[in-house]
């Protein structure tokens, strides 16, 4: 039996007796398919016009369009699970430059290894029934990366057609060394936040990656306070307890703040309760997260 793979990751130890009811609630809802929440993405897809952000991601319009091998129908499609191997390392992963735009695709597309490659996957519209924007992070010969969704620190190549542009407003950075997270929008941080990152062994993955949606907490241990699921997966999935095995990392509040500042965690990022509600509110999934070391100069709102 599994556990629910959308939940994030949570201390052992005092909490081993509630962690064995949340696993065994989380399984009903995986077995139901509701590991995320739907409703939650949808409306707020269009930023709007009064707040434009412009395109960080420019490409010479004299390049041509690499032409795309036809994809096999046999290719696996990219879901909750780990993606599959393949996709090219992302050489900006330690960027901070905010990514101000996204890829929704609008039927089933191939995912390739480099423009004019190897197509390795299908993308879908959604992934677990939630709507799948990816932030677009390259372009070139015509064609466009995006940070590969249940993988960490990798690309997909699009060719032309099969997806929308979605502008994105907002950027999360989470600074490891000093228990930071701050939230920008149009490239100015607006807040930052104190917050629990992973233990020895299961540190929260460095690079960029993105929410990917959010779902309700599973129990009260969360503090009541819907959870949001990235796009990145533990670096050693083997040294995750083994009712953690194939979750993806969270931003998610807890019961108390008590070991806020702390390395407690299984790898997700533990964030107070009104600071979540306030990312809740504001920041769209799609969004991109960058997990760095530490800044050279800490934000305005440190």
């Amino acid at each position: 039996m599994r556990f629910d793979r959308m939940s994030p990751y949570r201390r052992r130890g005092v909490w081993v007796g509630t962690a064995i009811a949340v696993a065994a609630l989380l399984v009903a809802a995986l077995l139901v398919g509701q590991a995320l929440t739907p409703q939650s993405t949808s409306p707020d897809r269009q930023v709007a016009a009064s707040d434009p952000t412009p395109s960080t991601v420019e490409q010479s319009p004299e390049e041509p369009v690499a032409p795309a091998a036809p994809a096999p129908a046999g290719l696996p499609v990219v879901d909750y699970d780990p993606a599959p191997g393949g996709f090219p390392t992302d050489p900006a992963t330690m960027d901070t430059t905010p990514l101000t735009e996204g890829a929704h695709p609008t039927k089933r597309i191939a995912a390739y290894d480099a423009p004019g490659g190897r197509p390795r996957a299908f993308l879908e519209p959604t992934i677990s029934g939630v709507d799948l924007t990816m932030p677009i992070a390259e372009r070139r010969a015509g064609w466009t990366a995006v940070l590969l969704p249940s993988a960490n620190r990798r690309l997909a190549w699009l060719p032309p057609g099969g997806f929308d542009t979605v502008p994105l407003r907002d950027q999360i950075v989470v600074e490891r060394k000093v228990h930071r997270l701050t939230w920008y929008r149009a490239g100015k941080a607006v807040r930052s936040w104190e917050v629990s990152l992973g233990q020895s062994g299961q540190n929260t993955p460095l690079g960029r990656t993105f929410v990917l949606g959010r779902t309700p907490p599973p129990e009260e241990v969360y503090g009541g306070v819907d959870i949001y699921a990235l796009g990145s997966v533990p670096d050693d999935p083997e040294s995750v307890p083994d009712s953690l095995r194939g979750a993806h990392i969270g931003v998610h509040t807890w019961h108390n703040d008590d070991e806020l500042g702390e390395n407690t965690t299984n790898g997700c990022i533990r964030l107070t309760r009104s600071g979540q509600r306030e990312l809740l509110a504001e920041v769209r999934p799609g969004s991109s997260v960058v997990v760095v070391d530490k800044l050279p100069t800490p934000p305005p709102t440190a």
